[in-house]
């Protein structure tokens, strides 16, 4: 039988963002965000082919997906695919796999779907095929596929900072529950960007400082681009508003939208808020909890 490997995906939630202003040569703008990744899952599947097979790769809605849209993108436009291909370049020689990649993480979200699939695929292919790539180097590939995919490679609870290249992991997760309520919306990261762009100040920086108070407990979660988003999506703010008046709690955005969320102290909470705004807003709305993500949460069979 063909070895085969089976590994999870899962979204990332922004707890604090701090956003400066875009480099003058490189145009990428400078971070600070306590990141932490969920259970909310994407599943990506290898078989791994012969050598001289060509890969094969497949990407669909998992029958569970809360939220569905047309996967309209070209399959080497998928970060997935791209991580594949780019790990291929890394080593010099081809790694040919059949790839299916289940999809529950919505597009457009701010929650990272895309880069948790690349970085899942980076993982599962250094498995696979013993490759022996330490993290520093798949780091290294990951963040030419996008800010979002060194933190996706470890996972867990991390502070990232600069380009996302710089990557703190800190110990353990942090107690808490999610609830994320899915907005029929979809928000491009660059056009929240070129908002936030529009908006900011000349000389926007970086407070890693806010955001260590935030992980110390001492100061409110924020999101510097969530101005940005809801006015590129402007449902994030009327559904926001909505919501803190149901449940008479602060909303947040992730990343650069279209999600949001509120955080509860147990699961049980988080649970029945998230059946109270998906009651009265019939919009998908789930309990979520911070999880790890590794080489660990692999299947292989023989």
């Amino acid at each position: 039988m063909s070895d085969t490997l089976s590994i999870t995906a899962p979204a990332k939630v922004n707890l604090a963002l701090s956003v400066g202003t875009p480099d003058a040569d490189t145009g990428m703008h400078p971070i600070c965000s306590w990141m932490v990744t969920v259970d909310l899952v994407d599943d990506l599947s290898l078989v791994q082919l012969d050598p001289e097979s060509l890969s094969r790769y497949a990407v669909l809605w998992h029958d569970d997906a809360p939220v569905r849209t047309e996967i309209d993108w070209s399959i080497t436009d998928d970060l997935a695919v791209r991580a594949h291909l780019a790990l291929e370049q890394h080593v010099g020689h081809a790694l040919p796999v059949q790839m299916t990649l289940r999809k529950r993480i919505p597009v457009g979200s701010g929650l990272g779907g895309g880069s948790a699939d690349a970085a899942a695929m980076l993982r599962a292919c250094n498995a696979m095929f013993n490759l022996q790539l330490d993290s520093r180097i798949l780091i290294d590939i990951a963040l030419a596929l996008g800010s979002d995919v060194p933190f996706m490679v470890h996972g867990g609870s991390a502070t990232v900072q600069a380009t996302g290249g710089d990557v703190t992991v800190h110990d353990s997760l942090p107690n808490m529950h999610i609830v994320l309520v899915l907005p029929d919306a979809t928000c491009s990261t660059a056009a929240v960007y070129r908002r936030f762009d529009d908006t900011a100040s000349d000389a926007t920086a970086v407070h890693a400082d806010r955001v260590a108070d935030v992980r110390a407990g001492v100061a409110p979660l924020f999101n510097d681009l969530a101005a940005s988003a809801c006015l590129e999506a402007p449902v994030i703010a009327h559904l926001s508003t909505a919501i803190e008046s149901l449940v008479h709690r602060t909303v947040h955005v992730s990343g650069s939208g279209s999600t949001v969320f509120l955080t509860c102290d147990t699961a049980l909470e988080a649970t029945a808020m998230a059946h109270a705004i998906a009651s009265e807003f019939d919009v998908p709305t789930l309990a979520v909890s911070p999880v790890c993500a590794s080489s660990a949460d692999e299947t292989r069979s023989p």
